[in-house]
């Protein structure tokens, strides 16, 4: 991946130079906790994401210290992106929010794009056009690794701090963060009921929070690339022939089919084609583009599944849960 660096703007006045109207934004689909504007430039509609480590949860759940869009937008891996790929980020500044410490990131507002919000079964071409699009993304960036030479890199997301994103962990410090809504109160309580529900499953994972290197190390030795971490429908929309894909919170090197995983983790109830189906569709569209997996698919498929219900088995229940832990339990013949 050919990387050219570009500048950060260091105030939301430049970043939003010659708007005419700024107005608060309330965004149904965000769990973090960041705050969001809209503005009008040159009569065209944009959203701001103001990003800092004290509003936003997830942030302080994976160690992002950096703000990782602007880690990216600095470094110019979006500009790497492939085309069919849009951000629709059109600018960043650093330095800014309380103490300088956050960021501010500019977007086209592409609302009107997105995949609506509800329980409706997402269109069949338009998931067929998300799951082509990771596995082109993949591809595109296929054998990439955040290492710059010794002891540097770009600064994403780890797998280490993707695994433990969701864990009870995180409810642990957000409670001593005073955090006692949304999602990070309900992970521990999650997990407490898998005990009951799927106690073999809950006791992998529980193994595995006290002592991940078992599937990290595996994991470490398979095939990478560039994932962009959070394809939740609600990030996702689609205009013309590209792929929308908003909020670069967690982006890194991984893995590709920990996104697979958490592509049908994530969206479960909303794919209109089985589990089995959507990987098969994948694995077509990867090894379409020369990709060979015959020495290592299976093995990645199973560990990224177990990956998986690490990260969402809390929020499973009845035949969902059900599958998720079957393949969690028998990903367990390949840990070390």
């Amino acid at each position: 991946m050919q990387l050219r660096q570009q500048a950060a703007v260091h105030t939301i006045e430049e970043l939003i130079e010659g708007a005419t109207s700024r107005c608060a934004m309330h965004s149904d689909d965000s769990l973090s906790g960041s705050h969001f504007e809209r503005v009008t430039i040159d009569s065209q509609p944009y959203v701001i994401k103001h990003l800092h480590f004290d509003t936003d949860w997830i942030a302080r759940a994976t160690g992002d210290v950096a703000c990782r869009p602007l880690v990216m937008w600095k470094s110019g891996m979006f500009d790497a992106l492939p085309d069919f790929i849009d951000s629709t980020i059109v600018g960043v500044a650093d330095k800014v929010g309380r103490d300088g410490l956050g960021a501010a990131i500019l977007m086209r507002d592409v609302s009107e794009f997105l995949v609506p919000a509800g329980s409706d079964l997402v269109d069949v071409q338009q998931h067929t056009s998300f799951i082509q699009h990771m596995a082109l993304l993949h591809a595109h960036s296929w054998g990439w690794v955040d290492d710059l030479g010794p002891y540097q890199s770009i600064g994403l997301t780890t797998l280490s701090a993707r695994f433990y994103e969701l864990s009870p962990l995180t409810s642990d410090h957000e409670a001593k963060y005073a955090n006692t809504n949304g999602v990070p109160p309900m992970i521990r309580r999650g997990w407490e009921r898998l005990c009951d529900d799927a106690p073999r499953a809950a006791t992998v994972a529980s193994q595995l929070f006290a002592d991940p290197w078992p599937l990290l190390g595996e994991l470490s030795q398979s095939p990478h690339t560039l994932i962009h971490g959070d394809m939740k429908l609600g990030n996702l929309g689609t205009q013309h022939d590209q792929s929308i894909l908003l909020d670069w919170a967690v982006p890194g090197a991984a893995p590709p089919l920990i996104e697979l995983a958490w592509y049908l983790a994530v969206n479960c109830q909303r794919i209109p084609e089985t589990k089995e189906a959507t990987i098969a569709r994948y694995h077509d569209a990867l090894t379409l583009r020369g990709i060979e997996t015959r020495t290592w698919w299976d093995k990645q498929l199973a560990l990224a599944l177990l990956f998986g219900f690490v990260q969402l088995g809390w929020s499973k229940h009845g035949d969902e849960l059900d599958w998720w832990a079957r393949k969690a339990v028998q990903a367990t013949t390949y840990l070390a």
